[in-house]
């Protein structure tokens, strides 16, 4: 692989949206990328002391291949996630220190931070450093998305909602039809818990929907 084909690759990595992962149980009718997961648990593994995070992978307990973008949440919903996340780690403190304080702090990033309901934390240990690596600083984000626009009355109820930073297209349209099934779409404001707001999306669109409809949120991104 080329140095600009590698470059392509990361890119698409970081933009891809990835799995979609249930939030909360299933009678909350909501689901959030793992590309947004990881993003708020990579920061919480960045800041434990010692640790010096690698790969981060979260899927569902049910471990069912990755989803295509445009694939459909729903069928076989297992409520529950799990944690998998290699890290090295700096001389200076005991690793099973290390290994609980970082299992705390992606447990309380993933149940409490977001609301995911967290079945097991993998963890595994990838190297012992001497020292810490030179602090390279975050990483750039990812291009934002521009909201598409819309004057769905669907989209509309979802964009009242306090949390809700816009309607989004990762996955497909911001508002999906079916017959007796409506898919929202959405953005959430940087600091807001995913799964508040998506229960309070999901109860406007209801009220907005036709009678009957069963109404699915989709967390796909912060802003």
């Amino acid at each position: 692989m080329t140095t600009a084909e590698g470059w392509t690759a990361a890119v698409r990595a970081r933009l891809a949206p990835g799995r979609l992962l249930p939030l909360g149980t299933v009678t909350d009718g909501a689901w959030i990328t793992e590309r947004a997961v990881r993003e708020v648990l990579g920061r919480a593994a960045a800041a434990v002391p010692g640790v010096v995070p690698g790969e981060l992978r979260i899927g569902p307990v049910e471990a069912e291949p990755e989803a295509e973008p445009e694939a459909e949440p729903g069928q076989g919903r297992e409520a529950g996630v799990r944690v998998s996340a290699s890290f090295a780690v700096t001389a200076g403190r005991p690793l099973p220190e290390l290994g609980e304080e970082l299992r705390t702090a992606l447990l309380t990033a993933a149940e409490d931070g977001i609301g995911l309901v967290v079945a097991g934390v993998d963890l595994k240990v990838t190297d012992l450093l001497d020292q810490a690596p030179p602090e390279e600083g975050p990483p750039a984000p990812p291009p934002g998305r521009t909201s598409p626009a819309t004057d769905d009355p669907l989209a509309l109820a979802a964009l009242g909602v306090a949390g809700v930073a816009g309607v989004t297209d990762a996955l497909g349209p911001p508002v999906r039809r079916r017959p007796d099934e409506v898919r929202v779409e959405v953005a959430v404001t940087a600091g807001a818990r995913p799964l508040d707001v998506a229960r309070a999306v999901r109860t406007a669109v209801t009220a907005a929907a036709p009678e009957g409809a069963a109404v699915t949120v989709v967390v796909s991104e912060f802003r």
